[in-house]
């Protein structure tokens, strides 16, 4: 005779005391920080009123709870005693009217769990999301994102439970178990001395099985991240076109087959670990149970106690154990939702290395004039800017680095094109992305418009700002909204005529969904030079002053490429631009080309010159170009010319 939910509430306690064992190995070594918790009650601050009143209904749910065993045992006392039929079916409608109370208060308790909860998620994902979205890009060049991903689900929902499950879990069960206790003591203590006694026969098993789950949980949950981490490479296009271009489909096949068939094994284990736990934990509470009944039957037939407290003492041993087992693991349940807040605020206190100034200002009106001032610049270290546990080793690296650019300086006048050129590594694309903020300058200063863009509102300055990369980066989603990124409130009218200065009009025209074509990952259904297209479309959406152009028809063959430079010169008109180019043929036309080496400019001025100086440029270029003397205007003065007259987006 288990009694209302008195099986239930044990079941739960068990899938508690599982769950906590599972979580010992991450608690090892750990202590309550009390910063940790006082920044988790700021997060809990907005819903305290909700916390209050699910703590009352807790208290009420629990005492609801004891109260139906006594009353249960007053039942038989009612029967055994003088029959009296008005007070049994009195207190069976008390017992039913408490039912029906314990129904509604553990609807509002889970109402209110999940409004705290969900809450706490939301404050949280949001949060994290935000704060991310802030970091340096070099923070993303080093992290898995794998990790990084985990932080946002798994992390925050273990944070969630700390005001859920932990949170109610353990108020109620320590109320269950002193009024319990109580209870039973009052009614007798050596029945509930002697019940007791078999509770260390089902702790020190559960404990041994609780340690084996937490060994072999952790090796799936490593196996279930190599897998995912598998799943995400080789799933790509890019992955999926290179295992099947080095024929390792069957290897591959293998491989995952071999992980998944550990994970089900462990799976088996799990579920035999985890039954042998339950059937314990329902055997030593039925043994408990018979203890009862007997030695209470031989008490109340000797007079010492009535029949309905044993029956009250049968019902109130099954609400004991539950407690008493869960609550022998509370300090991890407590310790695991505080790694959990732990490991989220870590990637919260790591501040980001660009944010605005307090007195920031947005970019003053203005043609778009750009100067490098005496710039130099050094890639922050691992330490400045990334976490040990999102790159998954054992201590970051805290060297310096040597600095990339070296104290040069030069300006892009409104309206014209300088190009950079140099050597890999020389800092060309550095250099590029000083001007939209994605890094700042270590020494000297970068100025739009004559002023440091270190004291302009990041949003404002990069509003000015358009860049096209080597690798157009679209989302998986409809081409209408890959274009609508650069202007939300653009309309088809105004998305068509940016495709068609684009060059690529026709094209999107042709396809049977049109503008709601989905791109695919990274867009890989269009090729390389129609992605390039798609890009200066959506920069030609946006209409910047300022456009910043970093190999944008590196790889593409020659047809691609003089698609891409027509397009190009519908971008350029009237823009002010800094192109960075491995290709020479593309810039020959520059306003000016400054060349790079190591960080320093060496050489600059017209390509004419630069080639008669006989320097690096005219060194780079004889590699190229040796066999192909200039006959035409280069790509970019034909594309310019035919695009007509300085026009503004």
């Amino acid at each position: 005779m288990t009694g209302p939910m008195g099986g239930a509430g044990m079941m739960g306690s068990g899938w508690g005391f599982l769950r906590s064992m599972r979580n010992e190995d991450r608690i090892k070594g750990r202590s309550v920080n009390r910063e940790t918790v006082r920044r988790i009650l700021a997060f809990a601050r907005p819903y305290r009123r909700h916390v209050a009143v699910f703590l009352v209904i807790v208290v009420l749910s629990s005492i609801a709870g004891v109260a139906t065993p006594v009353l249960a045992g007053w039942v038989v006392n009612a029967i055994t005693d003088d029959g009296d039929r008005r007070l049994v079916v009195t207190i069976a409608l008390v017992i039913a009217g408490l039912a029906v109370l314990d129904a509604g208060l553990s609807l509002v308790q889970r109402l209110l769990s999940a409004r705290i909860g969900e809450g706490v998620i939301l404050d949280l994902r949001r949060a994290v999301f935000d704060h991310v979205q802030r970091m340096p890009l070099q923070f993303f060049t080093r992290t898995q994102t794998g990790a990084l991903v985990s932080r946002l689900n798994n992390d925050v929902i273990g944070a969630q439970r700390a005001f859920t499950s932990t949170l109610s879990g353990v108020v109620s069960n320590v109320i269950a178990l002193v009024l319990t206790a109580a209870v039973m003591f009052a009614l007798s203590w050596q029945i509930t001395a002697l019940s007791l006694a078999l509770l260390p026969v089902f702790i020190l098993p559960a404990r041994w099985v609780g340690r084996r789950l937490a060994e072999i949980t952790r090796e799936s949950y490593q196996l279930d991240a190599t897998m995912n981490a598998q799943m995400t490479e080789r799933f790509g296009a890019g992955g999926a076109l290179l295992v099947k271009l080095f024929g390792r489909l069957n290897e591959e096949a293998d491989e995952f087959g071999e992980r998944a068939r550990r994970v089900r094994d462990i799976g088996v284990l799990s579920a035999l670990y985890s039954s042998t736990f339950f059937v314990a934990l329902t055997l030593v509470a039925t043994l408990a149970q018979a203890l009862t009944y007997g030695l209470g039957g031989w008490l109340a037939i000797s007079g010492s106690v009535t029949a309905g407290s044993v029956v009250t003492l049968a019902l109130l041993l099954t609400r004991l154990y539950g407690p008493l087992t869960a609550l022998s693991n509370v300090r991890v349940e407590v310790m695991s939702a505080l790694v959990s807040f732990d490991r989220v605020f870590e990637v919260l206190d790591l501040a980001p290395s660009l944010v605005d100034q307090p007195d920031a200002v947005d970019l003053p009106a203005g043609p778009g004039r750009i100067e490098f001032r005496d710039v130099s610049f050094r890639y922050p270290a691992a330490s400045e800017v990334s976490l040990a546990s999102l790159e998954d080793v054992a201590v970051l690296d805290r060297t310096t680095n040597e600095p990339v650019l070296r104290g040069f300086s030069f300006t892009v006048e409104p309206g014209t094109l300088v190009a950079l050129v140099g050597p890999s590594g020389a800092g060309k694309s550095t250099t590029s992305m000083l001007v939209p903020r994605i890094y700042d300058v270590t020494d000297g200063a970068v100025l739009v418009n004559g002023v440091d863009v270190r004291g302009l509102r990041a949003e404002s300055l990069r509003a000015s700002i358009g860049v096209v990369t080597q690798d157009a980066h679209l989302f998986h989603e409809t081409l209408r909204a890959n274009l609508a990124y650069a202007r939300p409130e653009a309309t088809d009218s105004d998305l068509w005529e940016a495709l068609d200065r684009a060059q690529l009009g026709a094209l999107i025209r042709s396809l049977p969904e049109g503008l709601d074509t989905v791109v695919g990952e990274r867009g890989y259904r269009f090729s390389g030079g129609e992605k390039q297209r798609i890009a200066i479309a959506r920069l030609l959406l946006k209409g910047p002053s300022i456009v910043i152009l970093d190999e944008a028809t590196a790889h593409l063959d020659s047809e691609s490429e003089a698609a891409v430079q027509r397009a190009l010169g519908e971008a350029l008109v009237g823009r002010t631009a800094l192109v960075i180019a491995h290709r020479l043929s593309t810039i020959r036309d520059a306003d000016e080309i400054v060349v790079l080496d190591d960080g320093r400019i060496v050489e600059r001025g017209r390509h004419e010159d630069l080639v008669t100086a006989g320097g690096l440029y005219a060194e780079l270029y004889r590699t190229q170009f040796a066999d192909s003397p200039r006959s035409s205007p280069g790509p970019l003065a034909a594309a310019r010319a035919a695009a007509g007259p300085p026009q503004t987006d």
